[in-house]
């Protein structure tokens, strides 16, 4: 397929300046380490040369992407979903689930290109439930966190378990100085071609507007209430540095009737995933969420990013910053800074903005997300959850946003205001011939 297809598939219409030097030095089939700032499109920089040499007519695994978490997983796999790329085939590797369903699943599927993160690709090839004699390319996506996680040790096992590796690719959105020496255990100097896009930092920032909003008390709560309402609704993510202020910030929000969901590593994944769907449907407006949610995770319809806790390093300060002002779309950071703390050194140009005369009010969110208890498992596609909502809901397309099918069930985001009409006219109506609970996705 051709390249503008891919593109146009995608919704974009030419490569930027980074993704284009990614594409010509990775097709020629050079080691490669891409650095760039989140947000600036490294996993289609990497997809779009790899996915040209995976030979359609063999049905091996030939590559693999190793990513530090599962939603970062899924993420870049249902980019190469998107690219719909008919003769390729790929599996999304991850823990939390049976590694016998995933055994199964690769057997039926016969990959070429497995996205997994280090443990579980490790657990399956140490199992040999996958075959790594024509794995011919790797790519270490977030190498960086990758290494802050402690994934080096299982990340050495995997490389010396692939024998015929001959291109290695690593991203990163902070600098690497040196690539460890387990990324290349052969016998022979390191050859990598470093392209770093670092330096453009502050041109991805200069569309972001940097805010500070001084809390008269050293509680913030309050003035976090009063800049959330001054977005009426809009997408935002609020930063915290402890998953305990999570929880704190989630009840106070959900006091004031602000629509909102958390996201921390101290929740099962299942709950992780259900949230971040409903805030990218857009059916809450206030993403609360630890740095965890900082890095790679693409979220391109965030409009504010708060900073409830001062970042510790600008390194983190940075990669929040990010979650806004993606691709070509606008945005602004905000900084809430309480009596006795200090604005920090690295933030050097800002504006001060003072929201105490704001009423605290809540925006109810434009969409309401839907279960359907039908997956992938039951030859789910979206185009069946599309024409049964117009079909027998009587809605328009108009009216339907995002739709997300896992394996055993679909999420489907629909204009707020039809929701009630369409449980009556669905009630009781079968989706593909399949009877399945149709409801309102619980908080």
């Amino acid at each position: 397929m051709e390249r503008n297809i891919i593109l146009t598939n995608l919704g974009f219409e030419a490569l930027t300046e980074m993704q284009e030097k990614a594409y010509e030095t990775i097709k020629s089939g050079k080691n490669t380490t891409l650095l760039s700032p989140t947000g600036t499109g490294k996993t289609l920089a990497y997809l779009l040369p790899i996915v040209e040499k995976i030979k359609v007519e063999q049905n091996v695994l030939q590559m693999v992407v190793i990513l530090p978490s599962r939603e970062l997983a899924l993420q870049s796999n249902e980019v190469f979903q998107r690219m719909k790329l008919k003769d390729i085939r790929s599996i999304c590797l991850y823990g939390g689930r049976p590694t016998m369903d995933e055994h199964r699943q690769i057997r039926e599927i016969k990959p070429q290109l497995v996205f997994a993160t280090p443990g579980r690709l490790l657990d399956h090839i140490e199992k040999d439930n996958i075959f790594t004699g024509a794995v011919h390319t790797i790519i270490i996506d977030e190498f960086d966190k990758c290494l802050e996680l402690g994934f080096q040790e299982d990340m050495d096992k995997i490389i010396r378990k692939l024998p015929h590796i001959k291109q290695r690719i690593f991203t990163s959105a902070t600098n690497i100085e040196e690539i460890p020496d387990f990324a290349f255990p052969e016998k022979r100097a390191k050859e990598s071609t470093i392209l770093n896009y670092l330096i453009t930092t502050e041109n991805s920032e200069a569309k972001s507007d940097l805010y500070v909003i001084k809390s008269p008390s050293k509680d913030k709560l309050e003035t976090l209430g009063r800049l959330l309402s001054s977005f009426r609704g809009e997408p935002s993510i609020v930063f915290v540095a402890y998953r305990e202020s999570v929880a704190r910030i989630l009840a106070y929000l959900k006091e004031n009737k602000i629509s909102c969901v958390d996201y921390h590593g101290g929740q099962e994944q299942e709950v992780r995933e259900r949230n971040l769907y409903r805030f990218r449907a857009g059916s809450v407006n206030v993403l609360v969420a630890t740095d965890l949610a900082a890095r790679g995770l693409d979220i391109p319809e965030v409009r504010h990013v708060v900073q409830y806790h001062l970042a510790n390093k600008e390194e983190e300060f940075i990669h929040r910053s990010g979650r806004t002002a993606r691709w070509d779309n606008t945005g602004s950071n905000y900084v809430l800074v309480g009596p006795e703390e200090n604005i920090p050194d690295y933030i050097k140009e800002y504006k001060n903005l003072d929201v105490s005369d704001t009423t605290i009010k809540a925006y109810a969110p434009l969409w309401s997300s839907l279960y359907i208890g039908r997956g992938k498992k039951d030859k789910l596609s979206k185009g069946d959850i599309l024409g049964f909502l117009c079909k027998k809901g009587n809605l328009k397309s108009t009216e339907i946003g995002r739709i997300d099918i896992t394996s055993h069930q679909s999420y489907v985001a629909v204009k707020r205001n039809k929701v009630k009409q369409l449980l009556q006219m669905i009630s009781g109506e079968k989706i593909k011939g399949m009877k399945t609970l149709i409801e309102p996705m619980k908080h």
